[in-house]
């Protein structure tokens, strides 16, 4: 049996014993690799993957598999590679990190070949550390018996130790968008798996329950979107048709009639400039999937100086790439849309407002959301409204 084939075996296990994991695992993007020496995780474009040393793996007991796998499933629920900036310590941290999570692993995965750092072991047993008080608490309780006690076993044990995933280093170098659309993504699969273990009357696991039940609160839109957008309903609305039987047609009875339903277009433009922080455009897109759940369609364009980037929003997280960072100009935007003035009925501009007054002013309604830091610009035209949280 080869490795992928035992991988498979294995999540099938996680799936019947635990199958919050199991899913997690089967989710997971799966490479062979000689570069690494044991199993680790590792950045796959805006996703995770698993990579796993086929030597080593042949080196494990059945018991043991197990419980590695989900040693490496609980680095990415832990959002333990995201959190690397927080911990100067590198190699400290990767310690800190595996005490806390194989605590979550039960004896049962944990084999003869087993060689996983635990609290209540050599060197650590002899510093009483807490169980279960999260990957600072262990950092810091190191970080302090190494100081206090530079010629201890634990600094011993630090000296003698391994470096860092070498993979690792693929997020230390991670801007904080990229590390937030990583994180997004990262909580959309556990949202998926939450509903796929419901449906098959799972549980979530303990030590996830409360952050994972906190990603299904809805964070309520600033405006109510349905009863705004109802408002522009003129000439730029596209038209679907579709036959029903309920009604027959006029011209010919016997044939079904067709159902007449308008569907609006409205243009979004996100202000993608270097004063506008992480946390803004975060507000901007739950606005925007708030806007799309009415039923609209919507074109998104993203401009600081100039317009970056174009496209078509489905409600995929996929398609929050933000394009920018430079200085900010509303008249692209504005010279845009009264191009394509036929194509939109209205345009919702989100921004912090910190730019001047465009010269074009395009005979569409415009309003204009401001970010829950700024302050309200009296001068754009148009409607202006404030993201209150």
């Amino acid at each position: 049996m080869n490795v992928y084939d035992e991988v498979v075996k294995h999540s099938k296990k996680l799936m019947f014993d635990e199958p919050f994991y199991g899913l997690m695992l089967i989710g997971l993007n799966k490479e062979l690799s000689e570069q690494i020496e044991t199993a680790c995780v590792s950045l796959d474009k805006i996703n995770t993957k698993l990579m796993v040393n086929p030597e080593f793996w042949a080196t494990l007991d059945e018991q043991t598999k197990t419980g590695v796998l989900k040693h490496e499933l609980l680095h990415i629920a832990f959002f333990h590679l995201l959190n690397l900036d927080s911990f100067p310590d590198r190699k400290l941290y990767n310690v800190a990190a595996d005490l806390e999570i194989n605590q979550y692993i039960q004896d049962t995965y944990k084999g003869e070949r087993w060689e996983g750092l635990e609290i209540h072991k050599a060197p650590f047993a002899e510093l009483n550390l807490e169980p279960k008080q999260g990957t600072k608490y262990y950092y810091l309780k190191l970080q302090e018996e190494i100081q206090n006690n530079p010629e201890g076993k634990v600094a011993e044990f630090m000296e003698d130790m391994d470096p860092m995933h070498e993979l690792w280093k693929q997020f230390d170098g991670l801007s904080e968008a990229e590390k937030k659309l990583i994180a997004k993504q990262i909580d959309h699969q556990l949202k998926e798996i939450v509903n796929q273990v419901n449906k098959n009357h799972g549980s979530i696991p303990g030590e996830l329950k409360d952050y994972v039940l906190g990603l299904f609160e809805t964070v309520e839109a600033v405006l109510d979107w349905k009863a705004y957008l109802r408002r522009f309903n003129g000439m730029s609305q596209k038209v679907l048709t579709k036959k029903t039987r309920r009604k027959p047609s006029c011209r010919y009875p016997s044939n079904p009639a067709l159902k007449v339903k308008p569907k609006k277009r409205t243009l979004v433009a996100i202000d993608t400039s270097g004063s506008v922080n992480n946390d803004e455009l975060l507000e901007f897109f739950n606005e925007i999937n708030h806007m799309f759940k009415t039923g609209t369609e919507i074109t998104v364009v993203e401009c600081d100086a100039q317009i970056q980037r174009e496209y078509e929003y489905k409600g995929k997280l996929e398609e929050i790439k933000v394009s920018g960072r430079g200085g900010t100009d509303f008249e692209p935007v504005m010279v845009y849309l009264k191009e394509h003035q036929n194509k939109f009925q209205n345009l919702i501009y989100f921004t912090d407002g910190e730019c001047n007054v465009p010269e074009t002013k395009p005979m569409k309604p415009i309003l204009w959301v401001h970010s829950s830091r700024s302050k309200i610009n009296e001068e754009l035209p148009g409607a202006k409204i404030k993201i209150t949280r």
